[in-house]
């Protein structure tokens, strides 16, 4: 038989060999890019030449490098608290239930805080502050006046540290909303500090009528006293960038009570790394609407409020933040609280995992059911993520995805565009079906209760997954437990310094990923005071967090959680 023979084809052979040719063309041609180059996400964090024994590197930011300056505020003129709210910027926004312009702010500021050094009789850098405030702009408003005036505030994380703080850290007043006042006189009977308490009630409350019930306590409406410094403006003091401007209480890993304090530049470097969660292409603006988890009485929740504010966004946050009701759990409902206020559709989410997951869930349960074509958009939607790129404008949204999202989260469907998580540990399982499902961002951090802002966070189209690591012993033979480590929180942010410490020196010298104790400093760190081990202050600024973390080997972190029992 001829060669020639076997060249010999029909028509529907060369119709299917340019039908496969065609095919394999589209597939490369249309098959999308990346959103980051794996260069970038191959070395995030800049790594120190040298190390001293027993001690990991020292990590820093790529961006920052280890020879650049941290950034400790937005930009230079933000100095202090009050500097967040720019009084050129006049358009107004809605805070909570209150539609308000800065100049509009500041000048409630001004007078709560002219109010508090006549009416109160607070004395800068002489009194303190208790504040017993749920989220709301009196917080905000209190937060902003005893900060202008040079007069610390205190704040507590939960509830159950107010007994102690009483008893161990009297304050000079106490701010508190009107629905706590009967407990919280009764605490104060009971310490037997009534003579040292001036309190300021926030709500409706009738002070003369009940004037009898509060024996020695002077109690004053917080109303009252906006309105008495609105008559009697009292020039503030100055305060510097790094005066202490508050105390956040709260329980170290023994359950005892830990504080730190914050000067204004620990806040204003805590609104600098903030606001570097998002890339510049989708930076926060006036244009978005951040709803937040995150309680103002804590360093990272205020860090993310007065994000909202120096950006001039909307701004609300979830009945999960509330002071008074911890029991609130942090759910796909708590998510539908933001829904209670009189704000647009929220853009930018600042939550907690259990908040990701339920949401995650509900949408891809919805899709599930609802839609026959479900199996063939999770795969193609997969194999975009796992070539490093993600979008909600695919033909797979529209058919199948953007109908799920709108049932489950109503108006915020279309407008959510990021979603940060901090708060607790992410399981790595849990990331790609939120990324399929909400098809946005998700930048993933580690906070510290010490800490004016996130240490760590994982770049938001940084779609890369990784084997799980298997349960690592602990160092010491005396702990009868093993960690394991969950979702990657990516790299130190753009102002925090980081190391581990207790590491193995021989592993490291032969490759492996250093794992030990996380200590970490920067200009968001505040100062820990009285604090039991594992927690305490170091030499040269840093500050031990109390957990382990383990460096992979393209500058991410991944924080340890405690497994049960090794026997």
């Amino acid at each position: 038989m001829a060669i020639t023979d076997y060249l010999v084809t029909d028509d529907l052979t060369i119709i299917l060999g340019l039908v496969g040719a065609g095919l394999f063309l589209l597939h490369n041609l249309y098959k999308p890019q990346s959103l980051v180059h794996p260069i970038l996400l191959g070395r995030q964090s800049d790594v120190a030449r040298v190390r001293n024994a027993g001690e990991s590197a020292l990590y820093r930011n790529y961006g920052t490098g280890m020879l650049g300056r941290f950034p400790a505020r937005p930009n230079k003129e933000q100095q202090v608290l009050l500097d967040l709210v720019k009084p050129e910027s006049d358009t107004p926004r809605t805070l909570w239930s209150t539609k308000i312009t800065n100049p509009q702010l500041r000048q409630r500021v001004a007078a709560l805080g002219a109010g508090l050094t006549v009416a109160a009789a607070l004395e800068p850098e002489e009194s303190n502050v208790l504040l017993l405030l749920d989220d709301g702009i009196e917080f905000l408003i209190t937060d902003l006046a005893l900060a202008s005036y040079s007069i610390p505030s205190f704040t507590l994380s939960s509830l159950k540290l107010l007994s102690p703080v009483l008893e161990n850290h009297s304050p000079s007043a106490i701010v508190v909303s009107a629905h706590f006042l009967p407990q919280l006189l009764e605490l104060i009977h009971d310490s037997d500090e009534i003579v040292h308490h001036t309190i300021i009630v926030v709500g409706d409350v009738d002070v003369k009528k009940d004037q009898r019930s509060f024996g020695a306590i002077k109690v004053l409406k917080w109303s009252d006293i906006e309105r008495q410094g609105a008559q009697k403006p009292v020039e503030p003091r100055t305060p510097g960038s790094t005066d202490v401007f508050t105390v956040s209480f709260f329980p170290s890993a023994s359950e005892k009570l830990s504080a730190v304090s914050l000067t204004h530049e620990n806040l204003t470097a805590g609104v600098a790394s903030a606001r570097a969660l998002l890339p510049l292409s989708g930076a926060i603006s006036p244009l978005d609407t951040i709803v937040s988890s995150h309680s103002l009485s804590t360093p990272y929740g205020r860090a993310v409020a007065y994000t909202a504010i120096f950006e001039g966004t909307n701004f609300t946050t979830l009945k999960s933040s509330s002071l008074f009701s911890s029991d609130i759990a942090a759910d796909l409902g708590d998510l539908k609280s933001a829904d209670s206020y009189p704000i647009p559709s929220p853009t930018i989410i600042f939550g907690k995992p259990s908040h990701l997951v339920a949401l995650s869930s509900a949408i891809l349960t919805e899709a599930k059911k609802s839609h026959i074509l479900y199996m063939f958009a999770w795969r193609h939607k997969l194999s975009g993520i796992l070539d490093g790129y993600i979008t909600k404008q695919s033909l797979w949204d529209r058919l199948v995805f953007d109908s799920a999202r709108a049932k489950v989260m109503g108006k915020g469907a279309g407008t959510v565009r990021a979603v940060v998580v901090s708060g607790g540990p992410l399981e790595a399982t849990a990331v790609t079906p939120a990324r399929i499902a909400l098809s946005t961002p998700l930048v993933n951090t580690y906070i510290h209760p010490a800490v004016a802002g996130p240490i760590f966070a994982s770049h938001p189209l940084d779609l890369q997954t990784f084997p799980s690591v298997p349960p690592v012993p602990s160092a010491f033979a005396a702990e009868n437990y093993s960690f394991t480590y969950d979702s990657p929180v990516g790299p130190p942010t753009v102002n925090i310094e980081s190391k581990l410490l207790g590491v193995n020196d021989a592993a490291i010298e032969n490759g492996s990923d250093p794992v030990g104790a996380l200590l970490v400093r920067g200009p968001p760190v505040g100062k820990l005071l009285d604090l039991d081990e594992p927690e305490k202050e170091e030499d040269g600024g840093w500050v031990n967090t109390g957990d382990r973390a383990r460096v992979l080997t393209n500058g991410t972190f991944k924080i340890a959680s405690k497994l049960a029992s090794k026997q």
